[in-house]
């Protein structure tokens, strides 16, 4: 039995020789308290080996029961930490990793299904991230692949991301193709195989969804159901709503559906958790939204007609919503519902910081460097005035609240793509230069959707400059969690003030910011010292240089 199952991999084809011919290696093999390097063919004692073979016994047949198809089927493994030099001894131990982040599966079939091959299910390339989109493939089916090589960019919660192979083989199929979106963490998007031959045996190949939302031991479960079902679907077509409350249950508050019942659920505006799926495992399939549309036409129709009387009134375009957009929604949407916000507002006189910019940009220029923005300056500043009040370069957890030592300020860039923070890491410590240059490489790729996570995670504070670029005068930006406070950043404008006389008068150039500052973490007083201290910079921009 063992022989015959280790001749599904590539690499296990040689066991069924090894259990024959070779009784010292059979050793090596499954005896795990003796160590290869003791082992000499030649002289290896009679008891000793009498020993190990009965202890060979009694694994396979205890492993035995685990290579049945329904276990046997799927291995789960870590993409990113797994090596083939384990899989042997996970498989002759009967041993089956249950990763919590499925990135790959490799299937074993009998001699009547696929050969060999390996599921590549869509990675989690980011701490906040359930769904992806496949933005390009760069490998096409039939491709030679390698370890390190680049597979496909994948649109992440935050950025686009390039996904590697871990292992060498061939691109069978690619099951997700170029441009499908919210494919879930773990569906599978392709499938490698070790030989090139078995390439054509995928051309038709579907994942089944009991693989991707449910362990294998139900499957030897449900051809019993089979019967029960045909006799109690009619009873229970026409009554959908006795049968809500069952369907999440069974996996929590995600809902498992088909493509192309989430599809026309979308287009006829049909709430998923309102139906219970008839798939396997609870899968929602097209057949069931038919049914709840028909079974429940009375209840949609005067809605349906409704909006499309309104519709047939207006003159629009439904613009499709990017990854980025989805996740700055939410994001920014908790940070309304759950920080108590508060705004400070200031005018900084700009008179110095301009004159020093244009003798700084002189030095630049002559040196052939970047020129400095008022940004760069406000960023600086910003920075400098967070080490001067630490409490505001704070975070709040429900047991305490936490005070960071690094200075990494957040700049947020708007894009096509929808609304980025990049991060500039201790910004109180680089120069204007460095700073300078740092924030025009990071615009750059974002603005070509080509950030890297570490381009933008960690940042402890964020500067929002809507006045430079657009000219507005003064706003409110909204906390980005789990910062505390974000600053936003107005135009300069001159304005008349007085002067040393009594009816003396001269002009001045202002620049208003606001504090947008999280009650939990920074008091009242606090955000004033610090936007206190944050003026001065502006207004004696020379100390920044000190």
């Amino acid at each position: 039995m063992a022989s015959h199952l280790l001749n599904h991999s590539k690499k296990l084809r040689n066991a069924s020789s090894l259990l024959h011919q070779d009784r010292a290696l059979l050793i090596r093999w499954f005896c795990s308290d003796v160590q290869p390097s003791s082992i000499n063919r030649n002289h290896v004692r009679k008891t000793r080996l009498q020993d190990c073979e009965s202890s060979a016994r009694n694994r396979v047949s205890e492993s035995a029961p685990s290579f049945t198809k329904s276990s046997f089927g799927v291995q789960k493994r870590n993409m990113s930490t797994t090596k083939r030099g384990y899989m042997r001894e996970s498989l002759l131990n009967g041993e089956i990793s249950q990763n919590s982040q499925v990135m790959s599966r490799r299937g074993y079939a009998s001699a009547s299904d696929l050969p060999p091959h390996q599921e590549i299910g869509m990675p989690s390339l980011s701490p906040t991230m359930t769904e992806g989109n496949i933005a390009r493939w760069l490998k096409k089916e039939g491709d030679k692949v390698s370890p390190g090589e680049v597979l496909c960019e994948v649109e992440t919660d935050k950025a686009t991301v390039e996904m590697e192979c871990m292992e060498e083989g061939y691109l069978a199929k690619i099951v997700r193709k170029e441009g499908e979106k919210e494919i879930k963490v773990g569906e599978v998007i392709a499938v490698t195989v070790e030989d090139e031959e078995d390439i054509a045996k995928f051309k038709d190949y579907q994942p089944s969804a009991s693989e991707s939302s449910a362990p294998p031991a139900k499957e030897s479960s449900a051809p019993p159901p089979p019967k029960k079902e045909a006799v109690e679907e009619p009873a229970r077509e026409p009554e959908p709503k006795a049968s809500k409350p069952s369907a999440p249950p069974s996996s929590g508050d995600r809902i498992f559906a088909s493509p192309l019942a989430r599809k026309l659920a979308e287009e006829k505006n049909v709430n998923l958790s309102s139906i219970k799926g008839t798939g396997p495992d609870g899968l929602i399939v097209k057949g069931d939204i038919d049914d709840y549309l028909a079974s429940g036409a009375k209840e949609v129709s005067a809605p349906s007609k409704a909006k499309a009387a309104t519709d047939a009134a207006l003159d629009y375009t439904d613009i499709p919503v990017s990854q980025i957009r989805k996740v700055t929604a939410s994001r920014l949407l908790l940070s309304k519902q759950t920080i108590p916000h508060y705004y400070l507002t200031v005018d900084t006189c700009v008179d110095k910081l301009i004159s020093l910019r244009a003798q700084l940009n002189s030095l630049q220029e002559a040196s052939g460097g970047s020129r400095i923005s008022v940004n760069d300056l406000v960023i600086k500043a910003a920075a400098l005035a967070l080490r001067k009040v630490p409490q505001c370069n704070s975070s709040w957890t429900n047991d305490y609240i936490r005070q960071y030592h690094n200075v990494n300020i957040n700049v947020a860039v708007q894009t096509d793509h929808g609304l980025f923070v990049p991060v500039v890491r201790d910004a109180d410590k680089k120069g204007l230069s460095t700073i300078g240059e740092e924030v025009k490489q990071l615009a750059k790729k974002a603005k070509e959707n080509s950030l890297k996570p570490q381009d933008y995670e960690g940042g402890t504070f964020t500067v929002s400059n809507l006045g430079g670029p657009f000219g507005v005068k003064q706003f409110c930006a909204i906390v980005n969690p789990p910062q505390s406070g974000i600053l936003a950043v107005g135009s300069a404008e001159r304005r008349v003030v007085p002067g040393s006389g009594a009816e003396e008068f001269k002009f001045a150039s202002f620049m208003a910011v606001t504090l947008s500052c999280d009650h939990r973490v920074i008091d009242g007083a606090i955000g004033a010292e610090w936007l206190k201290a944050f003026k001065g910079y502006i207004e004696n921009p020379e100390t920044m240089l000190l």
